[in-house]
């Protein structure tokens, strides 16, 4: 969507092609009961300067409202405040050396400029020798395989580089700490103004259009074959989908574009949307170490909304980070929320099953690549061997986390390329 808002200013016509029914790929909304949010959780952080640009440009800018949100921490079955450094000091858990190391971790990577030779460093080795063995076990090992699984093992330093830069980014600004925002009505506003600002310049948008070829024209330019309907003939064509499924649609690219797209591994998720009648603690985010629990984290999504978003009540995500082929996609809607609400009843004893007005789940195998060791040297390249076809997805966010401003990077960075291009540039 910002590349052909972009690409539109620029006099290009632009035509937008989605398989869904909706714009927002992964930042797209749906219902959950009679309540309209997110799919998936998001957040607005004052450092996400692209993303705030944005939406100054959409006129959504000045709606957004900052909140200061706490944290929790799950272990040992026993729910933490890990909200402020005093907090963290009393963390039992940990010793005294424990959390020295920890802080000490969380520093050091923070004043790292330069990631890339933490691309060549396993990510379990460099936190073991900076936090220590204890430390390691007690805290970061069930957090990496929470969100990378067993892919932890080949995932590199750069991955909680990334993580914590994130984190740090508003103090490298000046400012003492980060704040959380949002848009009220969630990222179904924001679509819904982006979708009528992109119409007004004269974007077409095809939805519902599932492509199921992309090739040069035999006489110049791109073709797009969708699965139903005729052909779409363009210049050029830039797909932003998942590594796989771009090399599917193009298996004319060179046998090194193919293999190094095939190498890309992907983290899918499986999604909870919870629908409470009543708060559970507070904590924005809940991170959890231990293993009985199903999901990885809980995002009480209404500490940092006001609950008049949600009709007075409470929108939790329960998410799970899985490979693609997990077994759990194939889990059927009603025994996933009998697992995941079993288990939320146990971590907030006070919650009882009639407080659970709705439950959905989203399911996504491709949801963000792993940055694996010396990911840059291998991942895909954006401009292909194929005349007029360009690749753009979350495989090109090197040293960074997946999330809206990110992908609005993408957008911005690849877009003098693309202008290049089309004034007959190098292909």
């Amino acid at each position: 969507m910002t590349l052909a808002h972009r690409l539109a200013g620029y006099g290009r016509q632009v035509v937008l092609v989605e398989q869904a029914d909706h714009l927002g790929g992964l930042a797209a909304a749906w219902n959950l009961g009679d309540v309209v949010w997110d799919k998936h959780y998001h957040v607005i952080l004052l450092s996400d300067r692209l993303l705030r640009s944005l939406l100054t440009e959409l006129g959504l800018e000045r709606e957004i409202r900052w909140v200061r949100t706490r944290t929790g921490f799950y272990t040992d079955g026993v729910l933490y405040s890990m909200s402020d450094s005093l907090e963290f000091l009393r963390f039992p858990p940990l010793g005294l050396v424990g959390k020295a190391r920890l802080a000490a971790t969380i520093l050091y990577a923070s004043r790292i400029r330069d990631p890339r030779r933490l691309e060549r460093l396993a990510v379990a080795d460099w936190l073991r020798r900076w936090s220590g063995r204890a430390t390691f076990e007690k805290i970061w090992l069930p957090l990496l395989r929470a969100k990378l699984g067993d892919a932890y093992e080949r995932t590199s330093a750069a991955f909680i580089w990334a993580t914590i830069a994130r984190m740090y980014a508003a103090r490298r600004t000046g400012l003492k700490q980060e704040m959380f925002g949002y848009v009220p009505g969630g990222y179904a506003r924001i679509l819904d103004v982006f979708r009528e600002r992109l119409l007004a310049e004269g974007v077409e948008i095809r939805l519902g259009t599932a492509a199921a070829n992309v090739a040069p024209g035999p006489s110049g330019g791109v073709i797009v074959t969708p699965t139903s309907g005729p052909p779409i003939e363009a210049d050029r064509a830039v797909l932003t989908l998942a590594a796989p499924v771009a090399a599917r649609l193009c298996p004319g690219l060179a046998e090194e574009e193919l293999r190094r797209l095939a190498r890309v591994e992907y983290q899918g998720i499986v999604c909870a949307s919870v629908l409470l009648a009543k708060p559970l603690a507070g904590y924005y985010v809940t991170n959890i170490t231990d293993s009985w629990v199903p999901f990885t984290a809980v995002i009480e999504m209404s500490a940092l909304a006001d609950r008049d978003q949600f009709g007075g009540r409470t929108l939790v995500y329960l998410p799970k980070y899985v490979g693609p082929d997990d077994p759990l996609f194939a889990v059927p809607d009603r025994e996933l929320e009998e697992r995941f609400c079993g288990a939320l009843l146990r971590m907030y004893p006070s919650l009882s099953r009639g407080d659970v007005l709705a439950f959905r789940v989203s399911r996504e195998r491709h949801v963000y690549a792993l940055p694996t060791l010396s990911y840059s040297e291998h991942y895909p390249p954006k401009r292909t061997s194929l005349p007029g076809i360009h690749l753009l997805n979350s495989a090109h966010i090197v040293n960074g986390t997946l999330n809206v401003n990110e992908t609005i990077r993408l957008a911005e960075e690849a877009l003098p390329d693309l202008l290049a291009a089309d004034a007959g540039g190098p292909e």
